[in-house]
């Protein structure tokens, strides 16, 4: 399993400075594309794949997230968002990423003809997703009432309808959801759609970005079965805490 790092949560907005500390940990990035949105002036893909070519690192992308829901009931809403997310596979595609992270959307209430119509539009955006350019993962989220898939056995009904994406465990918000029992009800469900992994801490209270062995997550105990082949530290404290979350997973999961 190859390790990588988030530049954002890491506060690094110098893309070539976080490619050489990604390159001295031996590890990847994982690039926000809502990053590249905001801040059009950032290097693009196809510099930034020579420069890891350079360095000897690789990328992973989250694709974007923020003001987006891809569950919209309102069309134009619903239009943009799957824009936004054809875009970010095309960065991802061009970057060479080795896996891209989607988010599922929200709903603004959680009644029985909202829920079905939300659920609709959100296999219409995954089937509308296809041929996916690079290897996609559909993170776990459920840190609101609002999100639209709540809980393991719904995560596990949307891959099931559609089996061309993969599952991107994040432990945190597994943790935050239910405990140490809902991320084990996770990796039970949904382990052998593992493709990627978010690796961060929290006390359980809300999604805190810590570094790993900095909150109450008992990583010793919930090693997944079969390990995907790639996993990013999303932790704020930069090389010390990059390091010391790196160091606190290889001992855990004796990697």
């Amino acid at each position: 399993m190859t390790f990588g790092f988030s530049p954002l949560d890491a506060e690094m907005l110098d893309l070539e400075a976080a490619v050489r500390l990604a390159a001295e940990l031996g590890m990847n990035l994982e690039l926000p594309y809502d990053l590249f949105e905001a801040l059009p002036a950032l290097p693009g893909p196809v510099e930034l794949k020579k420069l890891g070519e350079r360095h000897g690192v690789g990328f992973t992308v989250h694709l974007p997230f923020v003001d987006l829901n891809p569950a919209s009931l309102f069309e134009k809403s619903f239009r943009v968002a799957l824009e936004r997310i054809r875009d970010g596979l095309a960065f991802a595609e061009a970057l060479g990423a080795k896996v891209a992270v989607l988010h599922t959307g929200q709903v603004p209430a959680r009644h029985p003809l909202i829920l079905e119509a939300a659920r609709e539009r959100m296999d219409r955006a995954l089937s509308s997703l296809l041929p996916l350019p690079v290897p996609v993962a559909v993170e776990n989220l459920a840190l609101d009432e609002r999100d639209l898939i709540q809980g393991p056995e719904e995560l596990k009904a949307l891959l099931d309808r559609h089996p061309e994406f993969g599952f991107c465990l994040d432990f945190s918000h597994a943790f935050v959801e239910g405990g140490e029992a809902r991320v084990r009800a996770y990796l039970d469900l949904l382990g052998d759609r593992l493709i990627h992994l978010h690796l961060n801490d929290t006390p359980g209270d809300i999604d805190r970005h810590l570094p790993v062995g900095a909150g109450r997550v008992p990583y010793p105990e919930l090693r997944p079965t079969a390990l995907p082949a790639t996993a990013t530290f999303e932790v704020r404290g930069g090389k010390d805490a990059l390091r010391a979350s790196q160091d606190a997973i290889r001992s855990a999961w004796d990697i």
